[in-house]
């Protein structure tokens, strides 16, 4: 008799560990595949570091098949064209399918440049999205150091990832001071937020005033409700709305580089699939990752939905941060043990935010429990101790992907490096 087989759909930050865990967790149980675009994993956070330099991409690598095959984990990098979860079967790019008992979707996102004219690498602004995109923008940014202009960093809207965006505006203020240009680059900061340091959490601890701080000591301007109308070469179009959504002020900034983080929806594969997703193609899904209508289809990371936490003048998304994807990913492997032993689902992920924002020569760290207020912890703080601690948060999660390693990070960085005590429920 065949073994049950469980498919995970992407391997990024949580697809890859969740395929460890669910293997571990499993055992000899069920058969665990991961389908996949590609043969390698790239390690997100770290693009903004690629972005200048910092960072060789080759140094955030790591080649998938060998680490799959000695976990016992079968995988194929063809890649899914569409979901079909009616007839519980996944059609793949290169028109076969895989039959699946259990589906766990951990796609991340599309990036939804298309929406605004003129926007992403296929228009005139860079992203830190993705690996390639990064090392696009490090050429890009060599180019523009031999003839500075202004430069515009931030988060269009919609976006749901802002961390990113004021790393990098600040990582480009270190890295200009290193090259003795910073002088000769006036930086707008642009951002959908309603706020600075709202971050998609209406602010964690006093993220408001940490970051405002930051920008303001390193003369950076910025711009908050912003929605950028349109982008051409050298000019982003933004008009900045007031509380009630009508238009304070119009801003055409110039640049001679740029990086815009894009809002967010769900890849194609899963897009306006009925019961399966929101309007946006994110994936609806219970307490228990699990999706309500294909109740054997579960979910996890940034391609879930999660509502805003209130409304703002500007389309403003939640961020999916580490920690949390990380109790997404071991419910839902407990979960799938309990349902191969005939047992119902009980375990629920701890939506709780452990975030570091690497500034180059600082940075600020923050910890919500749990990430949408109101809160039973909320904490902020900054230093260079965070830049430190970024490094070492890179160095020790490559190393377990390398590995095949799935036990918890996010829990002992909190508890070890921020002198949190406990962030998981009994």
């Amino acid at each position: 008799m065949a073994l049950p087989r469980i498919i995970v759909l992407g391997a990024g930050l949580g697809g890859t560990i969740a395929a460890y865990e669910i293997r571990d967790a499993v055992k000899d149980k069920a058969e665990v595949m991961v389908v996949n675009d590609q043969e390698d994993y790239w390690f997100i956070p770290s693009n903004p570091w690629v972005a200048v330099r910092w960072r060789d991409p080759e140094a955030i690598r790591v080649h998938l098949p060998p680490i799959m095959a000695k976990k016992g984990i079968g995988f194929t990098a063809v890649g899914a064209r569409r979901v079909h979860p009616a007839e519980n079967r996944i059609e793949l790019n290169d028109g076969t399918a895989l039959a699946y008992d259990y589906l766990v979707i951990a796609t991340g996102p599309d990036l939804a440049f298309d929406e605004v004219k003129g926007l992403g690498p296929q228009g005139y602004t860079h992203s830190v999205c993705k690996t390639d995109h990064a090392a696009a923008a490090a050429a890009a940014f060599d180019r523009f150091c031999e003839d500075p202009k202004p430069i515009v960093v931030g988060a269009a809207q919609g976006a749901s990832c802002y961390g990113p965006a004021y790393e990098f505006a600040l990582i480009l203020d270190t890295e200009l001071k290193r090259r003795k240009l910073r002088d000769r680059v006036p930086m707008t900061f642009i951002t959908a937020e309603p706020y600075i340091g709202h971050l998609g959490l209406d602010g964690v601890g006093d993220t408001k005033t940490l970051l405002e701080s930051e920008l303001r000591d390193r003369h950076i301007k910025w711009v908050t409700n912003a929605r950028i109308t349109s982008v051409e070469e050298g000019v982003i179009h933004v008009e900045e709305l007031s509380e009630d959504a009508s238009v304070k002020a119009k801003h055409d900034l110039p640049f001679g580089f740029s990086m815009i983080l894009p809002a967010f929806r769900g890849v194609p594969a899963v897009f306006g699939i009925e019961g399966l997703t929101n309007p946006r193609g994110f994936i609806l899904a219970d307490k228990h990752q699990r999706n309500v209508t294909f109740r054997n289809v579960y979910s996890l990371g940034v391609g879930v939905a999660i509502p805003p936490v209130g409304p703002t003048p500007v389309p403003v998304g939640v961020p999916k941060t580490g920690f949390m994807i990380e109790s997404m990913v071991t419910a839902i492997a407990r979960n799938l043990q309990r349902e191969l032993s005939g047992e119902e689902p009980t375990e629920e992920a701890t939506w709780n935010a452990v975030c570091l924002a690497d500034f180059g020569d600082g940075g600020v760290a923050f910890v919500a429990q749990p990430q949408i207020p109101p809160r039973n912890l909320n904490w902020s703080s900054s230093g260079k101790w965070v830049h430190f601690a970024k490094v070492g948060f890179e160095k020790y999660f490559l190393r377990k992907i390398r590995r095949g390693v799935s036990e918890p990070f996010f829990e002992k960085l909190a508890i070890q490096a921020l002198g949190i005590r406990k962030l998981r429920p009994k």
